[in-house]
């Protein structure tokens, strides 16, 4: 099916909205007035060039920034976010490109860092003993339902090649997203094959229901798994496009003010 088929009735259930979103820094907007619409089911990439404001959007929709004004609703409701771990308990989960990930801990421990599980009755409540095992069991599942194949669970994250720890990120947020996932450009730096492992593992997390919004430069992957692109120019959105409507070169042209949608 190709990319933008998915998604084609306009009606879709809103999960994350923003509403004229402002933000500035001093005499400088970073944010003019910006709507923004993730769909229930979809890819939405989000793309720009440098400068147009992409960062500074999922910034405030993670609540890493706050919006000077405008509003902000996850499933029509209007939601204030102090800090991420707001958004976070709210079950968005974000993929930053720096991972987040712990070298010396093995998948196991890194899928549940800061989430440990604990041991059952006193050994876990009362002497905080970690439940190893089952925090093995449940990566060994999350992996094989994200069909993403890796060495041992119990293999230390600095043994990993660049796009299997990319997919060790991407499976940690698969597995706690209540809402949505977002990702920071998950194949920067990664070769062919490694990306098309990380391509195949977002379409795993769509295909288990969760929507994601995709930052990405590389228009080739962007046209390859959004149902939607939405175009940020000059603080602005510039247009919401499909890859069904709308060629490589009009995306472009639309970033850079040659054209209009």
């Amino acid at each position: 099916m190709p990319a933008g088929s998915r998604i084609e009735e306009p009606s879709a259930r809103v999960v994350l909205e923003a509403r004229n979103v402002v933000k500035t820094y001093g005499h400088v907007t970073a944010l003019d007035g910006v709507d923004f619409e993730l769909r229930a089911g979809e890819i939405l990439a989000v793309v720009g060039d440098n400068g147009a404001g992409k960062s500074t959007l999922i910034k405030t929709l993670t609540g890493a920034v706050r919006p000077t004004s405008g509003e902000i609703l996850l499933d029509g409701v209007p939601v204030h976010f102090k800090g991420p771990l707001d958004a976070l308990h709210a079950g968005i989960e974000t993929v930053y490109q720096d991972l987040a990930v712990a070298p010396a801990l093995d998948i196991a421990a890194n899928l549940f860092l800061g989430r440990e599980l604990r041991a059952p009755g006193l050994l876990g409540s009362l002497f905080r003993r970690l439940d190893k095992k089952g925090m093995r069991e449940e990566a060994r599942r999350a992996m094989g339902e994200l069909k993403f194949r890796l060495p041992a669970i119990d293999n230390p994250v600095e043994s990993l090649s660049g796009g299997q720890r990319q997919g060790v990120a991407v499976a940690r947020a698969a597995l706690f997203a209540r809402r949505l996932v977002i990702m920071d450009e998950p194949t920067a730096a990664l070769g062919v094959r490694e990306t098309g492992q990380v391509l195949q593992l977002i379409r795993s997390i769509r295909d288990r229901g969760l929507p994601v919004v995709l930052i990405s430069h590389n228009m080739p992957n962007v046209f390859d798994l959004a149902d939607r692109i939405h175009i940020m120019r000059l603080g602005r959105r510039a247009a919401v496009v499909t890859p069904k409507t709308h060629s490589m070169n009009d995306v472009v042209a639309i970033m850079t003010g040659a054209a209009t949608a």
